[in-house]
């Protein structure tokens, strides 16, 4: 039996929004027609009307499940070198607790209308969440050794849990540029074109991480200090972050996430040296950390790819991608259609999933999300309503 909904709009992506427009499903939730009001009035459809918009479910590409027992643990705004020393002394807690706290981040990304998550983990204690959940999960398994004597047996590990992930998608991925050897990035490079994978890392987060690379200056320093690790072996390169390491990548596709200073420099040779880039924004994270937000205008300027994430709830109130965009059209200006573009056909495309999700057309089953817009398109609320 199909179910038909309709809106004062409805927005395809794929194709321009439809003004009052009608969609219908089938029980699984397959699309079997995107209709025009005229087109459903002349056969006639008896459909469900709702104030507001329908758009597609939502792509989340940066999360980190295994963090959502921080929720409310971590202050603000202190900075990532202190944030993620917190993080590392926080991690341990009672392993009811940890699931309990999955299970409850798992069953808010649902609420808030996505549908599929690129989610980082560093250990395999999320698999039985990710089973049993009614999200598409692509699990990043990060890779972590700064110390090249280290990057073998790192490597190995990551293996591992990659493994224990089957049958579940999984991928072996680095860290952050801070954290990850170029003997390690190496492994990582040569193990993602064996398996046609693609890759995710955090990129350029705070000036702190490009001053390392440059000069070996920083706070970073203090990070490695309360890490235990001897850096006599590490000589700057005299480039920022992201043009020291995005060599070791050779081809694979890979997103970058959260980019907060990256620079226009960084973005030239970024596409001078990759072609099959994405580019992740997590905006309420970047200000929670750093209280920053990257250069949005540049990335659209430069016309780049790019995708939404929530990140973690240690470095957010909610798992929201919608708020995501609020968030950006109010402290960035940036039209809803692009918005809903990033936080859905792209993020789908990244994670190898535009033939399921992304956009309303006939033979998907994309979820359909119900919100809320005023007459200019500016998103009113964070509240979703799931239709499908």
């Amino acid at each position: 039996m199909l179910k038909y909904f309709s809106a004062d709009w409805v927005f395809p992506v794929s194709v321009a929004p439809i003004e009052n427009g009608v969609v219908s499903v089938n029980e699984a939730g397959e699309i079997q027609e995107v209709l025009t009001p005229a087109a459903a009035q002349q056969r006639q459809i008896k459909v469900n009307k709702h104030k507001g918009a329908i758009v597609p479910g939502f792509i989340n590409t940066h999360c980190h499940l295994e963090l959502s027992h921080l929720f409310g643990e971590i202050p603000e705004r202190t900075g990532l070198v202190e944030f993620v020393q917190t993080v590392i002394k926080s991690r341990s807690a009672d392993a009811d607790a940890i699931q309990s706290a999955m299970h409850s981040a798992d069953q808010r990304l649902f609420n808030n209308g996505i549908v599929a998550v690129g989610d980082i983990s560093n250990q395999v204690i999320s698999k039985e969440i990710k089973q049993q959940s009614k999200i598409y999960y692509h699990t990043f398994v990060e890779a972590l050794s700064f110390n090249p004597d280290r990057a073998v047996a790192t490597m190995d590990y990551a293996i591992e849990i990659k493994s224990q992930f089957a049958p579940l998608p999984a991928t072996v991925v680095p860290h952050a540029p801070y954290s990850v050897s170029p003997e390690l990035f190496a492994l990582i490079n040569t193990s993602a074109e064996e398996d046609e994978a693609f890759i995710s890392i955090h990129n350029q987060e705070t000036t702190h991480e490009n001053e390392f690379f440059e000069t070996k200056s920083g706070n970073f320093l203090q990070l490695y200090q309360f890490l235990g690790l001897n850096l006599s072996f590490f000589k700057p390169s005299g480039k920022t972050a992201l043009q020291t390491w995005l060599p070791y990548i050779k081809k694979q596709k890979t997103l970058l996430v959260h980019n907060t200073v990256t620079s226009k420099a960084d973005v030239a040779f970024a596409k001078q040296h990759h072609g099959n880039l994405y580019w992740c924004l997590c905006p309420q994270a970047n200000l929670y950390i750093e209280n920053t937000l990257p250069d949005v205008d540049l990335f659209i300027s430069e016309d780049l790819k790019i995708t939404l994430g929530t990140d973690s709830l240690a470095s957010n109130h909610q798992l929201n991608i919608l708020a995501e965009m609020k968030t950006l059209q109010s402290l960035k200006k940036v039209e809803f259609e692009k918005l809903l573009q990033w936080a859905t056909i792209n993020g789908a495309e990244f994670l190898g999933l535009e033939d399921q999700f992304g956009t309303i057309e006939v033979g998907k089953s994309p979820g359909l999300n119900l919100i809320q817009l005023s007459k200019d398109f500016e998103i009113e609320s964070d509240r979703v309503i799931k239709l499908a």
